[in-house]
């Protein structure tokens, strides 16, 4: 496989929707935001009292270590993001943003800590002189596409209302590892072999990467003073370490003084940031489960929700699983309710500070009346491109999102043995982020990569007609995102029952959706849940399968039906917990390298 052609393919499918007046469809899936790197069977974990699913093994004993201190799952979460930003630096870090859901036994609370656009951008950001958008892969390197980063202050903000340990112990794991160095993985190795972008950036090419331009093999350890210098800062002075003083001042200069792609962040924009504690949305989902999620600016839990509504109100299928997978009949009905859901999507989702809801609420496009309105568009045959509705008669203000790439991430499950439940996703956006690197300013080897979270936003402004995108780029602005962090709860008791999530751009709406469908409606565990194969739709003629899971019957099937089937590598990352009679069943993805750390 060639390692470049993700984000080359990603590229030609963006920039051929851009020659033509924008549309919400996108004519083959979007690429993953990493390559595939190999899957490894796993078995699922079992423990009694307290848990946590993360994306590397270093970060979730992080956690874990957290819990046996007597930490909370807010705790554990710091101590997780805190080591991934140094073990999985092409997914997340101190750089970047997340949402985070937090169950503390009586409310959920929504914590945003999405970047925000800079106060000099504007929705010409990503435009050339001549107005055309600028191609993908010039836009993502560089200055131009970093927002202010929010991570760390929302966990902050979090830890002062749920925290039970003091905040520099939580970051002494990963101070710990960035001095005595940690083993390359061989998830990060294909990153790194595989990505074009990032040798160009001089302190990043001095740590990944040999004097022969060749990563450091598998095993190699990896040692990170600069970023155990700047956590040591942040453990002894809270975020203001990273949104001020010499660590800010580096990443703006950083950003302003790329060579070739410098960006509009300024040091009032980090001095200024602030997290949002949103109202999480939870809804109903048949006679057991209600099921929580982010709100806008995030689109997950409006489109998981959306698929899993529109299901629920079509004619079930006799027979889902065939051989153990999907079968062609249930693909369908699930492919068009994704096509519709992502229409709705592009139409209508961005920062709620920027933009009002359809209809006066969020909650209008999970009504009863407009889902069956919407399901009962599925026929026999793919609509191929579904058109967005119209909930609550709302007129069409804006105009659809055209398509383009997304990326990102990882993902952490935490319960902890008090009840409390932690589900974050995390991200810096495309893998290794905008290929921009600081030391904080230390002067050390080694330092923490910055986001490209700006190119969420539609490149381009408005259509044809001069409608505006309601996800375009405004200034202070968060982009629309696809994170679905999810919590579960038995709708009678009232009782936690899942906490789940992914990462894989656009498809985190499809991998979450399909494990709640396994959960619920076919009985898996949520290992044999995650191990499924993986599918969608992103409202284009391409139903995507995972390549060589589905044998040819099914394809040839949904061909049939219309659909243009496309197989492709779709690595997701899932991490879960599930409830049990006994303590609670953990899954993590045979796709990456996750684990399940807890007792």
């Amino acid at each position: 496989m060639n390692l470049l052609f993700p984000l080359a393919l990603a590229a030609a499918l963006w920039l051929g929707a851009c020659a033509t007046p924008p549309r919400p469809v996108a004519e083959a899936p979007p690429a993953m935001p990493e390559v595939a790197s190999g899957a490894t069977d796993k078995a699922g974990w079992r423990v009694r009292r307290q848990a946590v699913a993360a994306a590397n093994p270093l970060a979730a004993e992080a956690g874990h270590r957290m819990l046996r201190a007597g930490g909370s799952a807010l705790d554990a979460a710091v101590a997780v993001q805190m080591v991934l930003t140094l073990v999985e630096p092409q997914s997340s870090g101190i750089g970047g943003g997340a949402f985070l859901l937090h169950w503390d036994g009586r409310a959920v609370q929504a914590w945003d800590g999405r970047e925000t656009a800079p106060a000099a951008a504007d929705e010409r950001l990503f435009l050339q002189p001549d107005g055309q958008p600028l191609p993908m892969l010039q836009a993502i390197v560089g200055g131009r596409p970093v927002g202010v980063p929010g991570v760390v202050r929302m966990l902050e903000a979090a830890h002062r209302d749920h925290g039970r340990l003091p905040w520099a112990q939580l970051l002494q794991p990963a101070i710990e590892l960035a001095e005595a160095g940690f083993a390359v993985s061989p998830r990060l190795f294909t990153q790194l072999q595989g990505d074009p972008a990032l040798r160009q950036d001089r302190l990043a090419a001095a740590y990944f990467y040999r004097a022969d331009g060749q990563p450091h093999p598998v095993g190699h350890r990896l040692r990170n003073p600069a970023l155990a210098t700047v956590l040591r800062a942040i453990a002894a002075q809270g975020s203001a370490a990273l949104h001020q003083g010499p660590v800010a001042a580096d990443i703006v200069a950083r950003v302003r003084a790329h060579p070739s792609n410098p960006g509009r962040l300024s040091a009032a924009d980090l001095a200024g940031y602030q997290p949002r504690l949103r109202e999480a949305l939870c809804t109903d989902w048949g006679a057991r489960w209600r099921v929580c999620g982010m709100p806008p600016p995030s689109s997950g839990h409006l489109a998981v929700m959306q698929i899993l509504g529109l299901l629920d109100r079509m004619a079930p299928v006799a027979l889902p699983l065939q051989a153990g997978v999907p079968g062609p009949d249930w693909l369908h009905a699930y492919a068009e309710a994704a096509r519709l859901a992502f229409a709705d999507r592009a139409q209508f989702v961005a920062d709620p500070d920027f933009v009002t809801a359809p209809a006066g609420r969020w909650g209008s496009l999970l009504d009863d009346a407009y889902l069956r309105q919407r399901a009962a568009l599925v026929g026999p045959r793919s609509l191929g491109t579904a058109p967005a509705g119209r909930p609550g008669g709302a007129p069409l203000a804006f105009a659809p999102q055209p398509a383009q790439p997304e990326a990102g991430t990882s993902h952490l499950s935490i319960v902890d043995a008090e009840g409390r439940a932690v589900a974050m996703t995390t991200s810096i956006e495309a893998q290794f982020g905008a290929r921009l690197m600081s030391d904080g300013g230390t002067g050390l080897p080694g330092g923490f990569l910055l986001n490209n979270q700006l190119t969420d936003f539609s490149f381009v402004p408005a259509d044809a007609q001069g409608r505006p995108v309601a996800n375009r780029v405004q200034a202070g602005k968060r982009p629309r995102s696809s994170m679905s962090p999810t919590l579960v709860f038995d709708r009678g008791s009232g009782q936690l029952q899942m906490v789940l999530g992914s990462p894989g751009g656009a498809a985190i709406i499809h991998f979450t959706a399909r494990t709640l469908i396994a959960a619920r409606d076919w009985g898996l565990d949520v290992q044999q849940a995650i191990a499924l194969p993986n599918f969608g739709s992103f409202n284009g003629p391409a139903t995507v399968l995972e390549r060589g899971r589905f044998p040819e019957a099914t394809r040839q099937a949904l061909r049939s039906r219309g659909h243009q089937v496309v197989e492709a590598d779709l690595p997701s990352g899932l991490q879960a917990l599930q409830r049990t009679p006994e303590g609670w069943f953990g899954g993590a993805d045979p796709r990456r390298e996750g684990v399940v750390s807890g007792d």
